[in-house]
C-alpha cells in the first residue's frame, strides 16, 4: 500500500477559540506520542476526511508537521452528537520497529442462505477484534464470509479469522463467537441481555457530547496511561 501524508499546521488558537477554526473549515488537533512533546495542531476538514476514508483507525499516516514527518496512527475522532461531523482529532505517533496493541474491525461479507431462505437471522456479536504486532502490518479489517451458514446454531469464532500469524497476534479467546445463525427469537433474547439499541445511542450521545465540551473547553482526557494529549 502506498505511503499516505497528511499535512497540517501547528496551531496557536486553544481553547473557546477552537469555533472560530471549526466555522472555517479547519479541525482541531493534537499529536501525541512516548518519545514526542504533546502538540496542538489544526488540518483542513477536507484533506482529513480524504485521508480517513482511505487508511480509518488502522491504516499508518505520514504526518507532515513543518519540517518534520511523523508516523501516527488515527487514534480518536470526536464527533458533534447532532451534525455527526468532526470536531477533534487524536494523532499517536507510533514507533515502526515496536509492536503495538490495537484493535481490527470486523466484516461480514456475502449472503447467509440460511438467512436467505428464513430459516434463521445472522447475530454479529463481535465488530472487532484486539491484535498485536507492528505498525505497519495492521490490517484494515478481517473479512468474514457468512455465505456457508446455513442452520439455525452455526456459527464463525475467532479461531477461524484468517491472519498472518508471524506479522498480527490476536488476543481474543479463539473460541469467541463473531457471528452465529440464531432465530428471532433467539436474537431479540441476545441483544436484550448485551443492550437496547436506544441504551446504546444514548450511552454514545453522552460521551460524545462530553467529548466536545472537554474540546472547546480546553480540557483533554489521557489517551495513555502515561501519554497526554495537550490542552486546547
Amino acid at each position: 500500500m502506498d505511503k499516505i501524508k497528511l499535512t497540517v499546521q501547528e496551531r496557536t488558537d486553544l481553547g473557546k477559540k477552537v469555533k472560530r477554526l471549526r466555522a472555517s473549515g479547519i479541525i482541531p488537533a493534537n499529536l501525541f506520542g512516548k518519545e514526542i512533546k504533546s502538540e496542538a495542531l489544526q488540518v483542513d476538514k477536507k484533506e482529513f476526511q480524504k485521508t480517513f476514508r482511505q487508511v480509518g483507525e488502522t491504516g499508518l499516516v505520514e504526518l507532515a508537521v513543518g519540517s518534520k514527518t511523523h508516523p501516527v496512527l488515527v487514534h480518536r475522532v470526536q464527533r458533534d452528537p447532532k451534525s455527526d461531523s468532526v470536531i477533534h482529532i487524536d494523532f499517536h505517533e507510533v514507533n515502526l520497529k515496536e509492536k503495538i496493541v490495537t484493535n481490527v474491525p470486523v466484516v461480514l461479507a456475502g449472503e447467509s442462505p440460511a438467512e436467505k431462505s428464513g430459516v434463521g437471522l445472522i447475530l454479529q456479536t463481535l465488530n472487532e477484534v484486539e491484535v498485536e504486532c507492528l505498525p505497519a502490518d495492521i490490517p484494515h479489517n478481517f473479512e468474514v464470509s457468512v455465505d456457508k451458514l446455513e442452520e439455525v446454531g452455526q456459527a464463525i469464532h475467532v479461531k477461524d479469522l484468517k491472519a498472518d500469524k508471524e506479522k498480527v497476534a490476536i488476543q481474543n479467546d479463539p473460541e469467541e463467537v463473531i457471528v452465529s445463525v440464531q432465530t428471532a427469537e433467539m436474537k431479540e433474547e441476545v441483544e436484550e441481555e448485551v443492550v437496547s439499541p436506544e441504551a446504546v445511542e444514548a450511552i454514545a450521545e453522552k460521551g460524545e457530547g462530553e467529548e466536545g465540551e472537554a474540546a472547546e473547553g480546553g480540557e483533554e482526557k489521557a489517551t495513555e496511561s502515561t501519554e497526554e494529549t495537550p490542552k486546547e
